[in-house]
């Protein structure tokens, strides 16, 4: 392990700021940043790339009630420093992640005598910045009014985005120019009539992360980085190819943040790379997070999982367990159609203990159900209470018995300062259960009412449970919360979240266009893992209700190939152990794909039209190839010069079948093996809307 740090400190005093520039670059000199203020005291940077400019002047500051600290300063120091160190994340994607950044620290001052520190961190893909507010006089708390952070691209870029909506993220994405971004097109009814939390205040406004190519091939992530006491990060269009940050409300519309003194912001982060395979390769946002805050991790495990989920979805069974009487509400009367029953779970159980799965996901368990969807009323839930057909004693101890475990969910119905009054009592009946792993979700509105999804009072309660769970030695998989931003680095139990539009939209909407996972990789899923849920293998729901029109937007084979390239240590089995049961053969991908790695590689990509990856399984020498397409069909070789030198490796490529098409005809898969070794081209065969799913066994 290779570690320095280096310190060169300016003093500027007796200089008018408005003449320096501060100039930092990347280690590898790709990256270069100036800092300055312009006439009216105003900060500002500017960032090239390859010796072009990326980032045009974009204003910086923070405006809050009690004083504005967007203008009048003088650059009263500024500090250089830098940083190379490795470190190994609990879970992810590779093994070892180098953080390798030259550091300026710039010091402001206004007339008044106010005082502010911006931090800029520049690496080889990118940089970030944040805003510390020391201790000023007279002031113990401050309230943020608006942030001034501006993103001036270059051009009018091509975009990939979704609305800047403060109570969802569960959209479709648009592929449009900066100038033709709306997010008002998202009020038509066809689609969004299935997100009922819906608010999108303004036309211009996005959320992050957001993808760019420029003109010249250059690509961009704008997002965030230890996101903590403040709110989610969106991003509003000011001026043509200029994005300002937008800060999601409190329940007072005019106020953002409330923040004790001294204030330290989250990151924003900029993921600058001459091509959409780099964003991926890029650790920039992990990196900007803190180190682990746990001392033990020995308890925290990548997961595949099973579980009743999607026979809800889908209509096969319900999370209710029956209908309150109407001459007496207290009296709820079984309808016959509860999902989590305890003959339901022990068949899942023995299913995932069948095929070595590491937990079964019951939803639906917990008294409430009679009484949580747009409602909007608390105290819906009891966390440690079962319905009566559902054995929870039992059901552990037999899970356990069998080499697996329970997956608890709570499903706030955001109902969220209920939640936290019973947290601590269901996470208790979680550890008197052996219960590691939970599942929170947050559907409908926020209660209190008026706050947001995405404002900080819902950022510190997630992080209020991740840190309380940790405390448990409990696992957390959040849906419904903000999109990740690299906080699985400091709490690696943090495991994976919804945070955007996945799989279960198939089954009773629209659905995701076959480009959607083509695009999460460049944009929600740069900040953390996703719980997509993938794996579906009956696509069609006309199969359930023949009256139903819905459909699974992939082939069979895509479903496959997603464990690859949506990155996550969570992964679920998401179909139907009946649907798995008919096809043994390719369903044995499944069972093979790890769900931790130490090594990755993009092979070849575009946003939103095609992705190839390859990862190596943290805990063998076997790799792992997925590749997805979107509506197009798609036909390339990859070079396996990522193989060991002198070793043979054999492949079974698991690919669209004759005539596979995701919407007339998604089920052929078709299974060939081979020989590979280092070096070797293996052709690749995708259909519309298809994948490619390759186990790579090395041979002893």
């Amino acid at each position: 392990m290779f570690r320095y740090l280096i310190f060169l400190s300016f003093l500027v005093a007796g200089c008018k700021s408005n003449k320096i520039v501060n100039t930092i670059t990347s280690p590898n000199k790709q990256v270069s940043l100036n800092v300055n203020v312009d006439a009216e005291g105003k900060p500002y940077y500017e960032v090239s790339f390859d010796g072009q400019p990326a980032i045009n002047r974009s204003y910086l500051g923070l405006v809050f009630r009690e004083m504005d600290m967007t203008k009048g300063f003088e650059v009263v120091n500024a500090v250089q420093s830098s940083y190379d160190d490795t470190w190994e994340p609990v879970l992810g994607e590779v093994a070892r992640i180098r953080e390798h950044y030259n550091q300026l620290t710039v010091s402001l001052k206004n007339k008044e005598g106010r005082t502010m520190d911006v931090f800029f961190r520049v690496f080889e893909d990118g940089l970030g910045f944040r805003y510390q507010i020391p201790h000023q006089q007279g002031l113990d708390t401050v309230t943020t009014e608006d942030e001034i952070s501006e993103f001036a691209m270059t051009g009018d870029h091509k975009t990939w985005w979704i609305p800047g909506d403060y109570d969802s993220n569960e959209h479709v994405y648009s592929t449009t120019a900066i100038s033709k971004i709306d997010a008002f097109a998202y009020n038509a009814p066809d689609y969004e009539k299935k997100i009922y939390t819906q608010h999108i205040v303004l036309p211009n406004a996005v959320q992050t992360p957001l993808a760019m190519k420029a003109q010249n091939g250059v690509h961009f992530c704008l997002h965030e980085a230890a996101l903590k006491d403040f709110p989610a990060l969106h991003l509003r269009v000011i001026r043509p190819n200029t994005f300002k940050a937008s800060l999601i409300p409190s329940k007072d519309s005019t106020i953002k943040s409330v923040n004790t003194l001294p204030l330290l912001t989250p990151w924003r982060s900029i993921n600058i790379s001459k091509d959409a395979a780099g964003l991926l390769t890029s650790k920039l946002i992990l990196n900007l997070n803190d180190p682990c805050a746990i001392k033990e991790t020995n308890w925290i495990k990548p997961q595949k999982y099973v579980g009743i989920w999607w026979e809800m979805h889908i209509g096969k069974s319900t999370w209710e367990y029956g209908v309150r009487q109407a001459s007496n509400q207290s009296i709820i009367k079984p309808h016959g159609r509860h999902g989590a029953t305890t003959e339901n779970t022990k068949r899942y159980i023995d299913f995932a203990a069948a095929h070595g799965f590491d937990g079964v996901l019951v939803e639906g368990w917990n008294q409430g159900w009679e009484d949580w969807f747009g409602k909007w009323q608390d105290s819906v839930f009891s966390f440690t209470s079962p319905y009566p057909d559902y054995d929870l004693d039992y059901l552990a101890k037999y899970a356990r018995e069998k080499g697996t475990r329970l997956i608890m969910h709570h499903e706030t119905s955001s109902a969220v300062t209920n939640y936290e009054s019973q947290m601590k009592a269901a996470f208790d009946v979680m550890n008197t259960h052996d219960v590691t792993t939970v599942k929170t979700g947050y559907v409908g509105k926020i209660i209190p009412k008026g706050e947001w999804h995405d404002g900080q009072w819902m950022v510190n309660h997630y992080l209020r449970v991740a840190t309380s769970a940790a405390d448990h030695k409990i696992m957390v998989n959040m849906h419904e919360s903000h999109r990740p931003a690299g906080m699985n680095r400091t709490y690696p139990n943090w495991l994976s979240c919804e945070a955007s539009r996945g799989m279960e939209f198939n089954a009773w909407s629209a659905g995701n266009p076959p480009e959607h996972e083509t695009i999460l990789p460049f944009t929600r899923i740069m900040g953390g893992g996703f719980d997509y849920t993938p794996g579906i293998f009956e696509t069609r729901m006309n199969v359930y209700n023949k009256d139903k029109k819905e459909i699974v937007h992939t082939t069979v084979a895509k479903q496959l190939a997603l464990y690859v390239t949506l990155y996550s240590p969570l992964i679920m089995a998401a179909d139907l152990p009946e649907n798995y049961s008919k096809r043994l053969d390719i369903f044995q991908f499944i069972k093979d794909v790890p769900a931790d790695w130490q090594d990755t590689r993009i092979l070849n990509a575009k946003i939103g039209d095609y992705l190839t990856v390859a990862r190596k399984d943290k805990r063998s020498e076997n790799w792992f190839l997925g590749s997805i397409t979107d509506e197009n069909a798609r036909q390339y070789d990859v070079t396996l010069d990522f193989l060991d030198e002198g070793f043979t490796y054999d492949a079974t490529v698991y690919e669209d079948g004759e005539g596979a098409h995701w919407q007339n005809n998604p089920y052929p898969v078709r299974i060939r093996k081979v020989v590979v070794k280092k070096g070797d081209q293996l052709p690749l065969r995708l259909a519309d809307g298809g994948g490619v799913a390759v186990s790579i066994m090395k041979r002893k």
